[in-house]
């Protein structure tokens, strides 16, 4: 079975409604261009920054969900819709909402690792302002099992090897790499989750926004089960597209055939 997978590397503008106008519009001219699947960015409606978590927080997360079910609806796609700051009660959560082709919520899921880092020049605590959450996300498409995570949660192979044992043939990272650790482990850690698991991998990132306090790294990509690159780009605003194979998996996990060789009792993982 094949689809095409698009991935939106959009910039986040400073007023929310700009920025939606803008993706909207990026969903559609993915769609016209004959994408089956619509990845976004980490954070797309709410610049990544925790001066701005919990204002665009206070304005609620309802608008842009429904607008996200509009655009799958509209045009007819699978929507992976990036991250917003999700308003659960006193809670806030960074959570990816996806959607079917008819704008149906089929899955959610709350970045289980937050991004609380000391690195050279940058300090960041996400659970400041976020909560974690608690769940290993995969979910039924008409393509089969698709598995969701968010960013730091790309540093966790647990997590990973959870999802491919739970049936997840594409894996969907929406994400904010920084300009330091970008350069360092962005490509690494993505291809190797790819071969670790063999499995598509799809990292939706932001494009860089220069000389904001917290410039992304960008260079979103879409990788196969053997860790090559089918689509990549640099850090500016454009859309990336892969035609995949999903009989790709079988043929790759058939030559290097990991999974059977799994020693679950020494070394168990969540299934």
């Amino acid at each position: 079975m094949s689809l095409k997978i698009a991935v939106c590397q959009l910039r986040t503008e400073l007023e929310q409604d700009v920025t939606l106008a803008k993706a909207g519009s990026m969903v559609k001219e993915a769609a016209q261009s004959g994408a089956d699947m619509v990845a976004l960015p980490e954070m797309f409606n709410c610049p990544y920054s925790s001066g701005f978590f919990r204002k665009i927080a206070s304005l609620g997360h309802e608008k842009t969900v429904a607008a996200m079910s509009r655009w799958a609806r509209e045009n007819s796609v699978i929507l992976i819709g990036g991250s917003i700051p999700e308003v659960d009660g006193e809670r806030i959560y960074n959570t990816s909402f996806v959607f079917d082709r008819n704008g149906q919520q089929i899955a959610r899921h709350r970045k289980v690792h937050l991004f609380d880092v000391d690195l050279p020049g940058m300090r960041f605590k996400e659970s400041d302002t976020f909560t974690p959450g608690e769940d290993i996300t995969v979910f039924d498409t008409e393509y089969g099992k698709m598995g969701l995570a968010i960013c730091f949660d790309v540093r966790f192979p647990e997590l990973f090897r959870a999802m491919a044992k739970r049936g997840a043939q594409i894996i969907f990272l929406p994400a904010q790499f920084n300009m330091t650790t970008g350069p360092a482990h962005w490509d690494l850690q993505l291809r190797c989750r790819a071969v670790d698991n063999e499995c598509f991998f799809v990292a939706a990132t932001a494009a860089r926004y220069e000389g904001f306090d917290y410039e992304c790294w960008g260079h979103s990509m879409i990788i196969d089960p053997y860790g090559t690159k089918l689509a990549d780009c640099d850090e500016k605003e454009q859309i990336i597209y892969a035609d995949v194979d999903l009989e790709r998996i079988a043929q790759v996990r058939a030559q290097l055939p990991t999974f059977l060789h799994l020693r679950s009792e020494l070394y168990p993982v969540a299934e």
